[in-house]
């Protein structure tokens, strides 16, 4: 059975875009690989990028230590957005319908299902800060300081831009990105000329180097907050450009436009956090609020409405990628239904961790490492696939599980399985996560060499990555070759 017309085009009622999992019909892909920069860029200049500054330097590390990993983790957790963005303009479908060829269409609603996991929990995280961000200008400004009341209606108020946009969909998200990028970028660059005399280099530079193990634990958490936290939804911004956009385009822009921004940021991150233990220490709590405390009366309200919508970038894109995840993984709704349910779970997450969460640094790094094992296998399936096929996707055959992708790829679904039950054995989540201390089960077994500094290098992202990279290489080759043989 089809769960989609394979390819028409996406109409709209007012504005709102009805389309959901099809095929993008060829009068409706337009433009240019450039525009790709807009949404990515806009999604991750948010001053959270500053915060990450202070959750590297908690492993320990130096300025030079810091300054190497944001680099190489942040690019090249992006270049794999870039090449699952190669995917979507090839197959002009969504993310989780592109899978299917890897995972068979029946297999691939298990990873519909994580992915949806990850982009509601990123909507969610991006709506806390937000929440929080506003509650502490409040009390900056002389008014009640943690109040219910200011949170309630901060969420409500935020919740209602994130939820309208994603039922509004791709046409008013892309055109918002351009507004924040905009806006966001020029007030990002007076924040920092505002706060950079607070840096004191000597003490950033008297922080002493770490040894290996740290110094993987902050690469792999970079690559988890930025480019892994993205790739489930990578194709479905540029599944409208013409399939005759250039391949380095769509790769050079999405991976420029995701990395420049979190890359000078968690470095200026590094330097505000490394010269203050006060600051370092308030950025755990409260990771936005926290650094309105450098800035003078008069920036508070413009740097809370930018660092807002900062968030609200991230959150939008999240939403509309969580409404397609979820229908591919069965759900039988509109995609603004969805992206409306969406909204929902959102909003009952916010309120649990911004009433009842007791920090939020140890939640959000638990959420991170525990989602980004079985998304980083994901990844290591799909980029080996992608790499693997010479050939457009055949677009009706993802909808059908009598064609050529079949209904399960048992392959797939072992290796992500077996990639997730040794990630989760390789990784350890901070003291104040209780709910996860099951996980590191597989520290024990290795004679002590993976205790002490290398604990919380979380490996088990990188295990989970390469599992699934090359089982698929090794094992695919063969299944790719006949489904393009037909």
């Amino acid at each position: 059975m089809t769960t989609d017309a394979p390819a028409r085009p996406a109409p709209a009622t007012n504005g709102i875009e009805l389309a959901g999992l099809e095929t993008i019909a060829e009068s409706e892909r337009r433009g240019r690989s450039s525009g790709l920069f807009w949404p990515w860029f806009a999604a991750n200049v948010s001053v959270l990028a500053i915060s990450y500054g202070s959750f590297v330097l908690g492993f320990g590390i130096s300025f030079w230590q810091a300054t190497i990993v944001a680099i190489i983790g942040i690019v090249i957790s992006f270049l794999f957005c870039g090449f699952i963005s190669l995917a979507g303009r090839r197959g002009s479908a969504p993310t989780m319908v592109l899978s299917r060829a890897a995972f068979g269409v029946n297999g691939n609603r298990l990873v519909s299902v994580i992915s949806w996991l990850l982009t509601v929990g990123w909507e969610t995280v991006l709506t806390v800060l937000s929440v929080l961000a506003i509650s502490t200008v409040v009390g900056e400004l002389g008014g009640p300081k943690d109040s219910v009341v200011v949170k309630l209606i901060s969420l409500a108020a935020i919740a209602a831009i994130v939820v309208l946009a994603g039922i509004f969909g791709f046409t008013l998200i892309m055109r918002l990105q351009v507004f924040i990028t905009i806006v966001v970028g020029i007030a990002t660059v007076v924040y920092v000329i505002l706060v950079a005399p607070k840096i004191n280099l000597d003490a950033v530079m008297s922080i002493k180097a770490a040894g290996v193990g740290p110094v993987v634990g902050a690469l792999v958490l970079l690559m988890t907050g930025f480019g892994l936290g993205w790739v489930n939804a990578a194709a479905d911004y540029s599944r409208y450009l013409p399939r005759t956009a250039r391949a380095r385009g769509v790769i050079g822009w999405t991976t420029f436009g995701g990395a420049i921004a979190p890359v000078v940021l968690v470095i200026f991150g590094v330097l505000l956090a490394g010269s203050s233990k006060d600051l370092n220490g308030a950025i755990q709590a409260d990771p936005i609020g926290a650094l309105t405390t450098l800035l003078p009366v008069w920036f508070l309200i413009p740097f809370a409405i930018v660092a807002i919508l900062s968030l609200i970038g991230g959150a939008v894109l999240d939403i509309y990628s969580s409404g397609l995840a979820l229908l591919s993984a069965g759900l039988k709704v509109p995609r603004p239904v969805a992206a409306g349910l969406d909204g929902a779970i959102m909003v009952i997450g916010a309120v649990a961790v911004v009433f009842f969460a007791k920090d939020f640094i140890g939640p959000f790094q638990g959420f991170l490492i525990t989602l980004g094992v079985p998304i980083a296998a994901w990844a290591g399936i799909f980029l080996a696939d992608i790499l693997l096929r010479t050939k457009d996707y055949a677009d009706a055959e993802l909808y059908t599980p009598s064609g050529r992708y079949g209904s399960v790829n048992w392959l797939a679904i072992a290796l992500i399985v077996v990639g997730t039950v040794i990630g989760w054995g390789f990784v350890v989540a901070t003291a104040s996560v209780p709910w996860l201390t099951w996980q590191g089960y597989l520290l024990g077994p290795s004679d002590g060499a993976f205790y002490g500094a290398w604990a919380y290098a979380n490996l088990g992202v990188l295990f989970a990555l390469v599992i699934g990279f090359g089982g698929t290489l090794i094992g695919g080759r063969a299944r790719i070759r006949r489904q393009e043989q037909v």
